[in-house]
């Protein structure tokens, strides 16, 4: 039978939760289990996923929080069963090297997106380097986001970037309130980019990047990559594959 372990938020339905999991099915410790059965909202797989860098092992990851798009359905009903006819789906992160204006370097992994935002009340002055090349040598804007294909429903979709399917091997370059060139929109890029995000103004209009919801200030340039060795095995039931899940979501209004 397939051993599992079981995580869960800390919020009350995730508690709740983990308790009725813990009296019917038998636990073991993470470092054991064949599966990891998390309870929570995304922003809770999200921090598993940082919390846990060198864990090997898929996530089954069922809704105790509020929207739930990496997550499935709850219940505890053949817990086991469900686990083991599920459909595998696997999400990379992309790496911020972000440098402040102090020659400090921070490197975090995102598997959302890393986002780049004004800390003034003016527009930040942003240039974009892609592969070495110059792509836009001066955007105003609030903010721009490189996305993932597993985040490009998050963040990205808010600030009306594209929704990407998951294997599609692509990147969402998306501002946040483009002022000039105001037409702007973004772009897609391959996931082999890198990416150079400098502030062109870092003494009059600061601004921090983000790594999912890790941020560092005052920013001279920040420079993102993906990362093939960090991958996320997540699990899924039958007919609601995260692949699937952002097919539809291009369609939903």
């Amino acid at each position: 039978m397939t051993k599992i372990a079981c995580i869960y938020s800390g919020s009350e339905p995730s508690l709740k939760a983990f308790n009725r999991i813990k009296e019917r099915y038998p636990l073991v410790d993470k470092e054991e289990a064949d599966v990891l059965v998390a309870l929570g909202g995304d922003g809770f797989l999200l921090h598993t996923f940082h919390e846990f860098p060198d864990l090997n092992k898929p996530i089954f990851a069922m809704n105790r929080g509020t929207l739930g798009f990496l997550l499935n359905e709850y219940s505890e009903d053949n817990l086991i069963e469900r686990i083991e006819n599920t459909i595998s789906e696997t999400i990379y992160p992309i790496v911020m090297e972000a440098y402040t204006i102090h020659g400090e370097k921070t490197e975090m992994m995102a598997y959302n997106e890393v986002s780049i935002i004004r800390h003034s009340a003016q527009s930040a002055n942003v240039s974009i380097e892609i592969n070495g090349d110059i792509a836009l040598e001066k955007l105003a804007c609030d903010g721009l986001l490189v996305a993932t294909p597993a985040g490009s429903t998050a963040y990205n979709l808010s600030a009306h970037g594209p929704v990407i399917p998951l294997h599609s091997e692509l990147l969402a370059l998306t501002p946040v309130s483009a002022f000039r060139p105001r037409r702007w929109r973004g772009a897609l890029l391959p996931n082999s980019a890198e990416i150079v995000i400098r502030n062109l103004d870092p003494e009059k209009r600061p601004i921090s990047a983000a790594a999912d919801s890790r941020e560092v200030n005052e920013i001279e340039y920040v420079k993102v990559y993906q990362e093939k060795n960090y991958g996320k095995k997540l699990l899924f039931d039958k007919n609601q594959s995260l692949n699937e899940r952002i097919l539809r979501e291009q369609f939903s209004f």
